[in-house]
C-alpha cells in the first residue's frame, strides 16, 4: 500500500499532503507533508460546527432557535441564497454549511460567535495550524494574501477526536458524525469505491487546491483518511488523484482483510 501511495504522490503534478490512520488501534499508517499548513478551503467549516455546537451547548440554547439573515449575507454556492431565506435555524444552519458546504450559512454563524471565538476555540481541542482569517467568499481578503489555513497534521487530530468522540456531550458528538455522515459531495474519497461506504467526511476546494478528509467506518476496520492538494491547475485531474489514494487504501484495509476471513472461514467451514 505505501509504495503505491509514493508512487502516486510521485507522479502527480501537484503538491499532496496527506494521512491514514487505523482509528480502531490510533495508529497513525502512513503520512505525507503533514505538518505544512496549507489553504483550507472549506475544511475549516469542520472546526466551525464544533465551536458552534461547544457555543449552543455551553449557553444552554436551543438548535430550533432562529437566526435572522440578512441579505447582505446572501453570497454565491449557497442554497440559503437560492431560497431567499431570511431567517434559518441553528441546526439547520449548521447542517447545510457541512452538507452542501454552504457558504452563507457559514458566514451567519460565523457571526454568531466572531472570529476571535472560533480561532480560539481551534487552539482550544489542539489544532496547531488552524486559522479563521476570512470569511466565504471574501475575495477581497483572499487577494490581498489573507486566507484560512490548516495542515493534515490538525485535521488527523481534529478527525481522531471527532471519532473518539471526546469534544462534546453524548448527544452532539454523535450529531457531527450524523451530519458529516449526510455529506452530498462525493467526488473524491468516494470517487472509486463501489461499496456503500459509510464516510463522515469534508470536502474543500478552490481553484488552486482539492482536498477530502474523513472516518470510514466499515466492518473491517474504522480508519481516517486525508487528502489534501495545493498548487492544483486542473481540480477534476485533483479529485481523480483523491479518489485513486483512496481506493489503494480501501482495498488494502478493507477488501483484502475480508477476502482473507472470508478465506478463513471457508477452509474452517470446510
Amino acid at each position: 500500500m505505501e509504495q503505491r501511495i509514493t508512487t502516486l504522490i510521485q507522479e502527480s503534478p501537484y503538491k499532496v499532503h496527506l494521512f491514514i490512520k487505523n482509528l480502531t488501534t490510533n495508529q497513525l499508517l502512513i503520512s505525507h507533508q503533514l505538518e505544512t499548513s496549507f489553504s483550507s478551503a472549506s475544511l475549516i467549516k469542520v472546526p466551525i460546527l464544533l465551536a458552534l455546537l461547544s457555543y449552543i451547548e455551553k449557553n444552554k440554547l436551543s438548535l430550533n432557535s432562529t437566526l435572522t439573515i440578512s441579505p447582505t449575507d446572501w453570497v454565491d454556492f449557497s442554497v440559503i441564497s437560492e431560497q431567499r431565506l431570511t431567517q434559518s435555524t441553528f441546526y439547520d444552519l449548521l447542517l447545510w454549511m457541512i452538507i452542501t458546504s454552504d457558504n452563507t450559512a457559514t458566514n451567519v454563524l460565523i457571526d454568531v460567535v466572531g472570529m476571535e471565538y472560533l480561532n480560539v476555540y481551534f487552539q482550544h481541542i489542539g489544532l496547531q495550524d488552524t486559522l479563521l482569517q476570512r470569511k466565504m467568499m471574501d475575495v477581497e481578503r483572499l487577494a490581498k494574501g489573507i486566507d484560512n489555513r490548516t495542515s493534515a497534521r490538525d485535521m488527523a487530530h481534529l478527525y481522531t477526536q471527532i471519532y473518539q468522540q471526546e469534544l462534546l456531550s453524548p448527544p452532539y458528538n454523535q450529531l457531527v458524525i450524523d451530519i458529516l455522515s449526510r455529506q452530498r459531495i462525493h467526488d473524491s474519497l468516494k470517487r472509486y469505491l463501489v461499496e456503500d461506504v459509510r464516510l463522515a467526511h469534508k470536502t474543500g476546494g478552490l481553484d488552486t487546491v482539492d482536498h477530502d478528509v474523513g472516518i470510514f467506518y466499515t466492518n473491517a476496520v474504522d480508519y481516517s483518511m486525508g487528502v489534501f492538494i495545493t498548487n492544483v491547475t486542473d481540480n477534476d485531474q485533483a479529485r481523480q488523484l483523491i479518489g485513486r489514494l483512496s481506493k489503494v487504501v480501501y482495498d488494502q484495509l478493507v477488501k483484502r482483510k475480508g477476502e482473507k476471513d472470508e478465506g478463513y472461514r471457508y477452509s474452517h467451514d470446510c
